[in-house]
């Protein structure tokens, strides 16, 4: 079986333009491929996983990935999905959110010896001259065409900015600059990114001519990463100072039954047969298949060091209450007054909620305990004595955190 091959049967296609050429090239290691990246935040988070994943794979199988970095895109946001318009970030930001992704990928990709790139598309789009830009890419799009793009449709009724309208042209511009700097010959993204990814390929094809169509391909992610980055909390970060080892662990322990084996096939390197095997389990072996997705995620985001503590954490959480390794809260001085703390302020602060308004209601709801037991009443008050020995504090069924004071 071919690494095309392999990416169909672990479920990561879902629509290409040349399918022929992609898998010659991804067969025989001659792709160089793009995905790009957004600097959005200062981290990736597990919605970035399956793009990361799919990296690794084919560097693997001796393709080269260039990582392109949004620097200059993240200037003006991309519209795909949303129905408000992007904050605008300073260029300061912009750098550090850039700096950080750097740090993160290099733990999936190998960028040594040239065997991968990452650039920043900022390094042409911010030198871009606006007339000389309309000449030479402008007259290659179709205004009515760019209408009829999913992203764009979904903006129309509230109102879609010239500056969003851009996105597009930028994107399908970066495309053909990889394709001249870098021979880049392939790129891949999620279904959001369809219109835009056809005008880079077009694009291409139409300054330089048939004899770079067969290399001017687009293959398309099945969109099932764009389903994972949220939880009820937030966002699920590969930063371990924004999502520890331990609640990155948990979010896919508590995976639904329905989603874990696909999580696996998609997003582990385990063999295929292996996974094959499990498609029969069922009941309480989607539990251990939860624990196998859980352990092997952990290990390829923080290393198996990290894989074994949350691992351990969670088995013992849940059969003696053990909080040696679960990732903890703390409180100061200044959070009590007159030497007690009310159960809100404690969910707070150990961030399991985000307002004081959710931690009432999550306390009503009766999804909060502390060391095993219910919290019944949202005024009830601790003090610092009884943060002595093991105070768990648990919202839900999969969040908890060990409150300590400093």
């Amino acid at each position: 079986m071919g690494i095309y091959e392999e990416l169909q049967a672990r479920g990561l296609i879902a629509q290409v333009t040349d399918e022929e050429e992609i898998r010659e090239l991804i067969n025989n290691g001659k792709a160089t491929f793009y995905i790009g990246f957004d600097p959005t935040a200062d981290s990736l988070h597990v919605g970035h996983f399956m793009a990361l994943c799919l990296m690794k794979r084919l560097q693997m199988a001796g393709n080269k990935p260039i990582a392109l970095i949004g620097g200059g895109t993240g200037y003006i946001g991309d519209p795909s999905g949303r129905t408000d318009m992007r904050s605008m970030m300073t260029p300061e930001q912009i750098q550090h959110n850039c700096d950080c992704f750097k740090k993160q990928m290099s733990k999936f990709i190998d960028f040594s010896d040239g065997k991968a790139l990452m650039v920043n598309n900022a390094d042409w789009l911010l030198d871009l001259n606006y007339i000389e830009l309309l000449r030479e890419v402008g007259p290659h799009f179709s205004v009515n065409r760019m209408l009829t793009a999913e992203c764009y449709k979904q903006r129309m009724e509230k109102g879609l900015s010239f500056l969003e309208f851009n996105y597009m042209i930028m994107q399908s511009y970066d495309f053909y600059m990889l394709y001249q700097k870098y021979g880049c010959n392939m790129q891949f993204g999620g279904d959001d990114q369809w219109s835009n990814m056809l005008g880079g390929t077009e694009l291409i094809r139409r300054k330089l001519g048939k004899n770079a169509c067969a290399m001017t391909i687009t293959l398309l992610l099945n969109s099932e990463g764009k389903k994972m980055g949220k939880t009820q909390s937030g966002a699920v970060w590969l930063d371990p100072e924004k999502t520890s080892p331990f609640d990155f662990y948990q979010y896919w322990r508590n995976v639904a039954d329905a989603d874990v084996l696909k999580c696996i096939r998609m997003l582990t390197f385990l063999p295929l047969e292996e996974i094959d095997a499990m498609d029969k389990w069922e009941g309480s072996q989607l539990n251990k298949a939860k624990e196998i997705l859980a352990f092997e995620l952990t290990k390829l985001v923080h290393g198996e060091e990290e894989a074994v503590k949350a691992q351990e954490a969670a088995r013992a959480l849940f059969s003696s209450g053990n909080a040696e390794n679960m990732p903890k809260a703390e409180l100061e001085d200044t959070d009590f007054q007159d030497g007690q703390i009310d159960i809100i302020s404690i969910l707070v602060k150990s961030g399991l909620v985000p307002t004081r308004s959710e931690g009432r209601r999550a306390v009503e709801q009766g999804g909060v305990s502390v060391n095993g037991e219910k919290v019944t009443d949202f005024r009830v008050l601790y003090k610092k004595e009884d943060f002595a020995e093991d105070f768990v504090l648990k919202r839900g069924k999969k969040n908890f955190r060990k409150v300590i004071v400093k």
